[in-house]
């Protein structure tokens, strides 16, 4: 019987290591979509990927990675992420599609988003507009805070928030931040909210 026990254990353990070296291609977890911004404000496109080994993700625009003072890359996830941001949007300069590229030793894949930009003065009925954005606060560090976003639109825009540039994951916080149905934000600690920003799309 003692044999018979140390036998399935070894033979559960090569299986687990065959698992754990077993290296795959890059694959997406964040998808970045077409936008549609406004002459002199501000569009972020979030694409990130898993795979083994980690892959680092790129951006590219016409082939070449995206290099201007107005157009900046930030990582995250350790390069396995990155936030596309364009700000001021001048038109006809950045409208054209972005690619963005995830690669690792195994293999290289890439999706493009398309970005179009509208003069402020030809917005179309119910294009989606921020109502009320979020304020500066200051709380306790074990109280609550609530950080607030109204918008409005047809159909009623999606909100969506960042943190120094980068996106906010409530799922991922361990129950600490909570985006609610009417867009705003609860987070427990107040030093959270130095950077905050909320975006909307269509």
């Amino acid at each position: 019987m003692r044999f018979r026990y140390q036998k399935i254990e070894w033979m559960c353990s090569q299986i687990l290591m065959v698992h754990f070296f077993l290296d795959t291609p890059p694959r997406f977890t964040k998808i970045p979509r077409d936008q549609t911004g406004v002459s002199g404000g501000v569009v972020s496109f979030v694409c990130q990927a898993t795979g083994d080994p980690k892959p680092l993700v790129n951006w590219n625009k016409k082939g070449k990675k995206v290099n201007s003072q107005r157009i900046e890359t930030i990582e995250f996830d350790e390069g396995a992420g990155a936030v596309l941001r364009i700000q001021p949007l001048r038109a006809p300069r950045d409208e054209n599609v972005y690619e963005c590229v995830a690669r690792n030793s195994e293999g290289e894949i890439a999706i493009t988003s398309k970005l179009s930009i509208i003069r402020e003065d030809l917005l179309p009925f119910g294009f989606p507009s921020i109502d009320m954005g979020p304020q500066l606060k200051v709380v306790e560090r074990t109280r609550t805070a609530t950080m607030l976003c109204a918008a409005s639109g047809i159909p009623d825009p999606e909100i969506s928030w960042f943190k120094d540039f980068l996106p906010v994951e409530p799922g991922l916080s361990h129950g600490r931040i909570k985006q609610l149905r009417s867009g705003a934000l609860n987070q427990t600690f107040a030093d959270f909210w130095a950077f905050s920003q909320c975006a909307i799309s269509a």
